[in-house]
This record gives structure tokens, C-alpha cells and sequence, in this order.
């Protein structure tokens, strides 16, 4: 039964992080995520870090969830860095203070844009902890303090002030937050919001975080120098039915008790609970999606055509089996079903035999006849040729016809896809 968990457990995909141990890379992910996950009924995949898997994604199907962590800082390139107004000196400045962040990693902005952007475009469950609230915010484009000490400060009292990271108390350090009201945020730290000031306090490990937030999704959560410490999609929230789409900028995965994995508060866990509810809901709408295709749907003119063929068939699968004939007046309604054979001939003669038994070709299968002989004739020509060929030639054409008929593939898929597309639409 262990051995069918993999198989039957959701999949949630966490990008690792690359660091430098001992001379070599090493890729790492925080355990208390992968507790999280496992401890909810999900499987976490890691995605390496490795160059060239954001081209290698769809290797990773199904994927039924996706929980971005930690990591460097975002390439600027990739929103509206040329805003900040920082200058050349601020910018050594802020690489000096955070060395070990500012080290650009574009692979894994890569990979990480790509993961986020898939869930955006199928609504697969997203949650996006620090540097992850800030990729879901870039991929759909908002954009981000380079460093808040140095843009933020400028626009806020000194006493509002926030210190985000402190590297002399690293997991230990605490600020205060304002818990916005009927947010899922809200729910989840509802008994531990004392005296109805909805305020928590919260870890910080992070010198960038959200500037201008996407058009589609709303704060859960300020500091009180205003920064944006959570965010959702309201329209792409409820675990129920498999919808999570949602950035943290603290940790409640750390919020723990000093020497002690007890939680600072009852619903620190609740954002991954939440999430993998999301993420078991999608797996069971996905897979019955799969397991029950839909029909396509035609629009009226296609659906009028079809009727209008299946009624001509009936109509001559009656004249066949009752050997009446049918008044002239209604001769005409046969048409269709006589064009529609005539124009489709990639028919085997046994299936044109079935089709003569059903009555379908009564009226003008002649030409269709004629139409089969000239492809038997045909294929005894082809027959005959490469019956004189050698091995190496008919190897070569066999990997010729083979080649196209893939491409012929793709693109008839293609073109059926559009079709099927227009008509939903």
C-alpha cells in the first residue's frame, strides 16, 4: 500500500535553492516546508536548480500544486527596477549589507517565472512564501523595492519604521503586523488576535518586498511602514474546489518557540493546510477531468450540418433494409450523406462493405467506388516499386513518411484545437 502513495498523493513542486558548501553547489530546500506538505497529505517534488529545467518543466506533469520559498533576490531586469531611483553608490551599498542576496540567480528566476505563470494560466494552487510572494507578484506585474531601507524609509516617519532583517538575531527577530479584516489571514489568526487590534507578530528574513502589488490580488497584511506582508486573489480562493493563489512575505513555517517546534501562534500552520487541501481538490477536479472527457461542442450552423447527414443516412439505411424506394420529392435529402462519403475516402473496403450494408451509399456511390479502385490501384503501383528497392532506400523513405507523418500530426492537432477553441468560445 506504501508503495502506491507516490502514485496516489498529490504533487506539490518546490524549486530548490543553491548554495555553496565545502567548494561545490549544494541545492536545499527548508525541511519545515517539506514536513508541511507531507504532514497534509501531499507529496513534495523537488525541482533542482539546475541550468536548463525552466525548459524541462512539463517533465514534472501532473502537477497539482506549486510552494516557492526562499531564495536570492529576483532579477531587477524582471520588473520596474529603473524606478527606484537608487543610486550607484546605494547599490554596492545594499550588495555589501546583503551579500549573501543579491547574487542574481537567473536560472531559478527562470524556472520559479515559469512555475508561477503555469498556475496563473491553469489555476493550479500557488503559495508563495518571501522571495515566492515576490515572484507571483513579478509574474503578474507588480514590482518590488530593490531594498526597503533605502526607497521605503525615504516616504515613512522614523518612528513607523520597520527593521525586516536582523543578522545578529536571525530567526529570533520579531515585528508587528496589521491583519487585514475578512481576509483568509484574518480566519486563520482570529483566536490569537488579542483585544480586537489584529496584530500579530511575525518573522522577517528579507530586505525586498512588494512595492506596486498586481491589479489582481488584495493585502492581507501591513507593516506598519505600509509594506505588504501577504496578499491573495479572492477570485482564486477556495481550498474546497481546488482554488489557492496566494504570496507570504514572513515564515509561519519558522514561527516557532525558541528550542522548541511549537508555533508562535494556533494558525501559523494554516496557510499550508489551507494549501493542500487546494491542492488535493485540484488533483480530484483534474483527474476527473481526464477520466470524463467533455464532447465537443459545435456551434448551430456545424450542429444543423450534422443533423441534416445523420437524417440522409437514415433515410437510406431504410430504403436498404425495407427494399421500398421513397418519393421523389424527398430524393434530394439523401445529398448529403452521398456528398459527405464522396468526400471522405480514407475508407478501408471493409468498412466500405459495413457502409453498403447500412444503406448508406444508395444513392451516387458510384463515383465513391470508382474513388476506392483508384487507391487499390495505387497501392499495387507503390506495391510494385518498392518492391524493387533496396533495404537502405526503403529505410530512408520509411523514416521520411515517418518524420512528416509527426509533423502532419502536430499540426492537424493544432489546426483541431483552434477549431475546438472557436466553438467554446
Amino acid at each position: 500500500m506504501a508503495s502506491d502513495l507516490s502514485v496516489i498523493l498529490p504533487r506539490v513542486l518546490i524549486v530548490s535553492r543553491r548554495s555553496v558548501r565545502k567548494n561545490k553547489f549544494v541545492d536545499f530546500v527548508g525541511e519545515y516546508h517539506l514536513d508541511l506538505i507531507v504532514s497534509y497529505g501531499a507529496v513534495p517534488v523537488i525541482v533542482p536548480r539546475v541550468t536548463g529545467v525552466h525548459t524541462l518543466l512539463d517533465s514534472f506533469e501532473p502537477i497539482h500544486g506549486v510552494l516557492l520559498c526562499e531564495g536570492e533576490d529576483i532579477d531587477p531586469s524582471l520588473y520596474e527596477a529603473e524606478t527606484s531611483g537608487l543610486s550607484q553608490e546605494e547599490l554596492e551599498e545594499i550588495r555589501r549589507l546583503h551579500a549573501s542576496d543579491t547574487a542574481i540567480d537567473k536560472e531559478k528566476d527562470s524556472i520559479e517565472l515559469g512555475l508561477a505563470k503555469l498556475c496563473l494560466e491553469r489555476n493550479i494552487p500557488y503559495l508563495g512564501i518571501c522571495r515566492g510572494s515576490q515572484i507571483l507578484n513579478v509574474a503578474c506585474g507588480g514590482s518590488l523595492y530593490q531594498d526597503i531601507e533605502k526607497e521605503l524609509f525615504k516616504k515613512c516617519p522614523e518612528n513607523q519604521r520597520v527593521k525586516h532583517i536582523d543578522y545578529d538575531n536571525y530567526d529570533g527577530h520579531r515585528h508587528r503586523i496589521k491583519v487585514v479584516e475578512n481576509t483568509p489571514l484574518h480566519h486563520w489568526f482570529n483566536d490569537s488576535l488579542e483585544g480586537g487590534k489584529m496584530e500579530i507578530w511575525v518573522n522577517s528574513y528579507h530586505h525586498q518586498g512588494v512595492k506596486r502589488l498586481a491589479q489582481r490580488f488584495v493585502p492581507m497584511a501591513f507593516a506598519s511602514d505600509s509594506l505588504i506582508e501577504g496578499f491573495y486573489d479572492p477570485d482564486a480562493y477556495n481550498p474546497q474546489e481546488g482554488k489557492f493563489i496566494m504570496g507570504l512575505q514572513f515564515h509561519p513555517e519558522r514561527m516557532r518557540q525558541q528550542d522548541s517546534d511549537e508555533f508562535d501562534y494556533p494558525g501559523c500552520p494554516s496557510a499550508y493546510k489551507e494549501f493542500v487541501k487546494a491542492v488535493i481538490a485540484y488533483q480530484k477536479k483534474l483527474n476527473s477531468s481526464i477520466s470524463v472527457q467533455k464532447p465537443i461542442k459545435l456551434n448551430q450552423e456545424m450542429e444543423n450540418e450534422r443533423k441534416i447527414i445523420l437524417r440522409s443516412f437514415s433515410l437510406a439505411k431504410n430504403i436498404y433494409t425495407t427494399g421500398r424506394g421513397m418519393h421523389p420529392s424527398k430524393e434530394s435529402e439523401l445529398d448529403a450523406g452521398a456528398e459527405f462519403l464522396v468526400s471522405n475516402t480514407a475508407l478501408s473496403v471493409q468498412q466500405e462493405n459495413r457502409l453498403k450494408q447500412m444503406g448508406a451509399t444508395v444513392r451516387n456511390a458510384g463515383s465513391y467506388i470508382e474513388r476506392l479502385k483508384l487507391n487499390e490501384e495505387r497501392e499495387r503501383i507503390a506495391r510494385n516499386v518498392m518492391g524493387k528497392m533496396t533495404v537502405e532506400q526503403l529505410s530512408d523513405l520509411m523514416s521520411f513518411y515517418h518524420m512528416m507523418g509527426q509533423i502532419c500530426s502536430e499540426v492537424l492537432e493544432r489546426k483541431v484545437n483552434g477549431i475546438v477553441n472557436d466553438v467554446d468560445s
